[in-house]
């Protein structure tokens, strides 16, 4: 007879099971279930842009601060938690590999997160970070402040260090998993014994689990449905804009801007309400701030950005019987610019958009106006911006009841003409060159 000593016992019979803490196993899948849903959230940021664009980004970025702390609390516990010992039937090279995979992923873990919290802080863009659309995050101290140059060679550094940790990652993850499955399936050496709490017998359809539940984590990650995130509340609705709203001259009055031919306005037949009364005089309105609002719609990525100017004033001079002596003349304080968003508003009034230490105004200026029909009005003037001043029309709706006066209106006007954009922001593909500026006021006569 075979004597019964002499057969071997599974692995997990005679060497007891030695696995991580609970709270180590509990970091590992918090981590490895971040890391895979990230996974997913990653390839929808190299897809086609759209409206959930931002809020994407915005998730990114949420995701890798949380897998950054995570990773630093599993190093503390790690530190103050030694590793069991590897499974007596791993060879000596084996173990040697799943150390440098185990050091490898703590590096990447970290790194990933830092180079995309680099690159976050030296974009032109100046987006800031809000986890989980409720945290602020700030940028790495001292990378906004660079130097032009300084701060795109970080932001170059940080782009290509990141995209090519990523794609290490992708080998570790392969080579992580794969020595795992081996070790448990083909050598029955229990090595997932050490990080899942399931019992022996169980160890098996828990790993198949956990795989295809990071799996499932991934392919949620790459489809859910994320809110688009509008970085400010929109201004009053406006009336849709005419196609003639921007006509450029052959070249600008003041300034450097590129040129642009002038497209000839069509002169309009008065209609009998805007015949001129011969005695009438235009009266002086005074704008209800607290009523009106002057702001710009465009969009970055194709995610909204509505944005307003906090400082602005109004000389009105107007009366629909007599046109031809009205004036408005209408002055704006760029740095007074609004978004809903800290970083962008100080983005915004710097010399790559609108210059506003070196032209702190805008001002557009009408002394033209024509009649359009019922409550239809046009005024023809002059937008300066930029230190470059182009011919502009502004259509508006117009309703005066007793001594109150309601105006809105709408202009479609290109950025680039006026130089607002500058180095790569004079592209158009992120931050298109049409932007709607959108006017409200709600005016009394002066008597």
């Amino acid at each position: 007879m075979t004597d019964i000593a002499q057969v071997p016992e599974p692995v997990s019979a005679v060497e007891p099971r030695l696995g991580y803490s609970r709270g180590a196993m509990l970091l590992h899948w918090a981590i490895a279930a971040c890391f895979a849903f990230q996974i997913g959230v990653g390839w929808r940021m190299d897809g086609p842009r759209g409206p959930e664009t931002f809020a994407v980004y915005q998730l990114h970025k949420s995701i890798g601060i949380t897998i950054l702390l995570l990773t630093l609390v599993r190093l503390g516990w790690r530190l103050a938690h030694p590793a069991p010992p590897f499974p007596a039937t791993m060879k000596l090279w084996e173990k040697r590999l799943a150390h440098a995979v185990h050091i490898g992923f703590y590096i990447l873990l970290i790194g990933l997160p830092l180079t995309g919290w680099l690159l976050v802080s030296a974009s032109k863009t100046a987006v800031p970070t809000l986890l989980f659309g409720a945290i602020p995050w700030p940028h790495v101290p001292g990378v906004p402040g660079l130097a032009p140059d300084a701060k795109a060679g970080v932001a170059d550094a940080a782009e290509f260090g990141h995209h090519a940790l990523i794609y290490i990652a992708y080998l570790l993850l392969l080579l992580h998993v794969a020595g795992a499955l081996k070790h448990q399936f083909l050598e029955r050496g229990g090595d997932l014994a050490r990080m899942l709490p399931a019992p022996t017998r169980a160890l098996g359809a828990a790993a198949v689990a956990a795989i295809l539940a990071l799996a499932g984590l991934t392919a949620i990650g790459s489809i859910v449905h994320l809110k688009p995130i509008a970085l400010a509340a929109p201004l009053p609705p406006t009336p849709a804009p005419a196609a003639d709203m921007l006509r450029p001259t052959d070249a600008p009055t003041t300034g450097g801007s590129p040129t642009a031919e002038a497209s000839p306005t069509p002169e309009a037949t008065p209609t009998p309400e805007a015949t001129p009364t011969p005695d009438a005089t235009p009266s002086p309105w005074t704008v209800r701030r607290a009523a009106s609002s002057l702001g710009f719609h465009t969009a970055w990525s194709q995610g909204p950005v509505d944005g307003s100017f906090g400082s602005w004033d109004a000389a009105i001079l107007f009366d629909p019987a007599a046109l031809d002596a009205s004036s408005v003349k209408v002055t704006i304080d760029m740095a007074s610019v609004k978004t809903g968003v800290d970083d962008t508003e100080s983005a915004l009034p710097g010399d790559d958009w609108f210059a506003a230490a070196t032209h702190p105004k805008a001002s557009f200026t009408a002394t033209k106006f024509r009649h359009r029909g019922g409550d239809k009005y046009e005024a023809i003037g002059t937008l300066s911006l930029r230190g470059v001043s182009r011919p502009l029309t502004l259509p508006f709706t117009l309703k005066i009841a007793g001594d109150v006066a309601t105006m809105r209106g709408t202009a479609t006007i290109d950025r680039t003409v006026f130089g607002v954009g500058q180095g790569e922001w004079s592209a158009t593909g992120d931050v298109p060159a049409s932007v709607a500026v959108n006017v409200a006021i709600k005016a009394d006569r002066k008597r």
